[in-house]
């Protein structure tokens, strides 16, 4: 398993048709090409929704993320975690994490293929540090 820290963008979205898609299409248009996304509404009642995204890299794509409005995210501390995948790669992944008293602030994973890849958010980029050596250890 391999890891590495990446920032994660964040934009605010109206709880509306087609408000996730102009985003999108907006990275897009920047050249940005996208691992992951993250899109939901905020509370019970609508009127607002939240998408996250990585990556956004070079002065291109942070310009046209800017533009769309989104920000890197000073509170959300993001690790990238790919391997290959087998059963129950997740759960070993958060039970080291906690065994070692870490509590995740968020965690996204997917297999392809043959291949898992996992983000897990963290409170400090300490804990992202400390996270990624935990997880070289496994």
């Amino acid at each position: 398993m391999k890891s590495q820290r990446v920032d994660t963008w964040v934009a605010s979205i109206p709880d509306r048709p087609g408000a996730l898609a102009a985003k999108l299409k907006a990275l897009a248009a920047g050249g940005c090409n996208l691992e992951l996304v993250i899109a939901r509404r905020l509370g019970d009642k609508g009127g607002k929704g939240v998408v996250f995204v990585t990556p956004i890299k070079g002065a291109k794509q942070v310009g046209a993320a800017g533009e769309a409005g989104f920000a890197r995210s000073s509170s959300l501390h993001t690790l990238r975690i790919e391997g290959p995948d087998k059963p129950g790669q997740g759960a070993r992944i958060a039970a080291a994490l906690a065994d070692h008293g870490l509590n995740l602030r968020g965690f996204s994973a997917a297999a392809i293929g043959k291949k898992f890849i996992c983000y897990i958010a963290l409170d400090t980029e300490a804990n992202v540090v400390r996270a990624a050596r935990i997880l070289r250890e496994m």
